[in-house]
């Protein structure tokens, strides 16, 4: 009833994973940084989390821990579980999942990933998402996540239908607050689940991403955006354009975009095209 992908790009941990089923955040993903990532599912047993995250902080490798895990449980035959730790991947495909269900792994270097999924149309929804991770290597983890998890969709996905979805990405210093959440988003309860997934995150990137592409506020680009904040309320005064546009941008949440001297292009946009909002 679920597919999920579990990875490690580099210094950054994340789970995606979408189903026919309430709120499947609440249950599949553990994301510890350095540590784990993990999605259990089918007949999810959701002690796994905390069982493969104790063995994989004790160094016990992946594919030990999730034998153990397994060992212990009497319903091994209807669980799946991707899980990947310091050393890599594994997958566990119970002999009892319903079908289509089934698993791929895969590591380079310092990135690893591992792809399952349940009650799905057939195997070309693994295999889409298998494609997807190679094809968007070099991006950020957690776009490249949401790009598997559509392509999954696109294939065909849960064949029950959509419900519910969600993204749980760490990395270093990343986030609001540099605590190191990339992206932690969830869809409980929605007709086109992961595409509204992919539309949050969009947002999520724009208003706790960091200023990427700054261009200087020179020339026509300074008076264009002079009068465009005029447009929304804030009208630079003695030609103080930055002083504007720094307000602006710290009513509108942008203030992790702002720039010194400059205007991030994604925060150029909203000024062009105004905040986004529904779907």
């Amino acid at each position: 009833m679920t597919f999920s992908i579990a990875a490690r790009d580099a210094d950054a941990w994340g789970v995606a994973v979408a189903s026919k089923f309430l709120a499947v955040g609440s249950v599949v993903p553990r994301v510890v940084l350095g540590h784990c990532a993990i999605a259990t599912q089918a007949m999810a047993r959701v002690a796994y989390l905390d069982e493969l995250e104790a063995a994989l902080r004790a160094g016990t490798p992946t594919a030990e821990a999730l034998a153990a895990a397994l060992a212990g449980d009497d319903g091994g035959a209807h669980r799946q579980v991707g899980v990947v730790g310091p050393d890599g991947p594994a997958t566990h495909t119970g002999a009892e999942c319903l079908h289509w269900a089934g698993g791929r792994t895969g590591a380079e270097g310092r990135s690893a990933y591992a792809i399952q999924g349940n009650i799905l149309v057939g195997p070309q929804v693994v295999e889409a998402m298998e494609t997807a991770w190679h094809e968007h290597a070099g991006a950020p983890l957690d776009e490249r996540l949401v790009a598997v998890l559509l392509a999954g969709d696109a294939a065909g996905g849960d064949a029950r239908g959509r419900q519910s979805a969600a993204l749980l990405v760490r990395r270093p210093g990343a986030g609001y607050d540099a605590s190191g959440v990339l992206a932690d988003l969830r869809v409980d309860d929605h007709p086109e689940a992961p595409h509204e997934l992919a539309r949050l995150h969009q947002l999520s990137s724009l208003y706790f991403g960091t200023a990427q592409d700054v261009r200087p506020l020179e020339g026509p680009l300074r008076a264009e955006v002079a009068a465009l904040l005029a447009a929304v309320g804030h009208a630079p005064v003695s030609d103080d354009v930055e002083a504007a546009l720094e307000a602006w941008m710290g009513e509108a949440n942008l203030e992790n975009r702002h720039a010194s001297g400059g205007i991030d292009t994604r925060v150029l946009g909203v000024l062009r095209d105004g905040l986004p909002t529904g779907p």
